[in-house]
């Protein structure tokens, strides 16, 4: 048992947030408070691309060209590390090597480098479609492993120190994050993520039907509970039908839980009306080797920037993604 962490005091902040919040959420009208002044952070943001063809390697390259892991996570800390897997146990295709998910051997990259830096507990967690699914179903591209495996390997190397989560049914409890932007007042996230000391998102790079494209801000929808918000369903209609809109809920999100880093996969992608890759209905699936000749990874301490970085990469033009804009007024990042 130890004090309070940051993420800790953090969540205390946002319930304290939320008693503090318009009455105008209150009224069950509908009706959503005004922005508040723009407040743009005028805060350098770097964001490292690295070019290849070997997964892993990029991503540690990634992570040096940005002062490696050790620059965000301290010895003795605990880590949330956040993949977008939320097509795992969902669609009738492998996820990974159709675009709809990050690929293992970054996350599993990530995951040994702050364990290298000396993380106390390394979590990784997706809340996904589904109440839980089957962490060896998510193999690297060649086949070679999978989650389940690499993470028992790294508990071999650091005693036991990884756990791999489906946060539907593995978080202990649901934490509120203050949400008025949104106009549900607050918004439920596992605890597994507000009482980490550092977290990290590592979403794939896909466009989508709703927000135009989905990255590593948007991956903290998978931190909420489908109970809570699928209506009875695995989409979360709750946060997409919220009077602020979906692009509100996870900057609300963002904006309560404070991530720290983000690694962007842009491997092999979905374009089109993802974020689930389904000819016809959703998107398709894209090779970037096919677009870039090359196989790209991104790497930021500001996840608005890293999303601006990749929109441009894929040719959309940041001043049309309506969550990048709002983001950079609200001072989560530079885009």
């Amino acid at each position: 048992m130890h004090g309070c962490t940051r993420r800790q005091f953090l969540a205390n902040a946002a319930k304290a947030g939320i008693a503090l919040s318009t009455p105008a959420v209150l009224t069950g009208c509908g009706n959503v408070p005004p922005l508040p002044p723009a407040t743009p952070s005028n805060k350098r943001a770097t964001v490292a691309a690295m070019r290849g063809r070997d997964l892993y390697r990029m991503t540690l390259d990634a992570l040096k060209a940005i002062d490696s892991v050790e620059s965000v996570v301290n010895p003795g800390e605990t880590v949330f590390i956040k993949p977008n897997f939320g097509g795992a146990g969902m669609v009738n295709h492998d996820p990974i090597s159709a675009g709809d998910c990050t690929k293992p051997e970054i996350v599993i990259a990530v995951a040994e480098e702050c364990l290298r830096a000396g993380a106390s507990r390394v979590t990784i967690g997706e809340a996904g479609q589904v109440m839980s699914f089957s962490w060896r179903d998510l193999e690297t591209l060649d086949g070679a492993t999978n989650m389940a495996a690499e993470v028992d390997r790294l508990n071999a190397t650091y005693s036991g120190k990884t756990t791999l989560a489906c946060l539907n049914v593995a978080s202990e409890e649901w934490v509120p994050v203050a949400s008025p932007q949104s106009g549900l007042g607050e918004i439920l996230v596992s605890s597994l993520v507000t009482r980490a000391d550092r977290i990290i998102s590592i979403p794939v790079v896909k466009t989508h039907r709703w927000t135009q494209v989905t990255g590593a801000m948007k991956n903290f929808v998978g931190v909420t509970s489908v109970n809570d918000y699928g209506m009875g369903s695995t989409f979360r209609f709750k946060l997409h039908g919220a009077p602020g809109g979906i692009e509100q809920c996870f900057l609300d999100i963002v904006a309560g839980i404070k991530p720290d880093l983000a690694i962007v996969d842009g491997s092999i992608c979905c374009e089109g009306n993802g974020p689930h890759v389904q000819p016809g209905y959703w998107g398709t699936t894209v090779d970037m080797r096919d677009r870039l000749g090359d196989w790209v990874v991104l790497a930021s301490t500001d996840l608005a920037a890293a999303d601006a970085t990749f929109t441009r990469i894929i040719s959309h033009d940041t001043a049309d993604v309506g969550h990048l804009n709002m983001a950079h007024r609200r001072g989560l990042g530079q885009i």
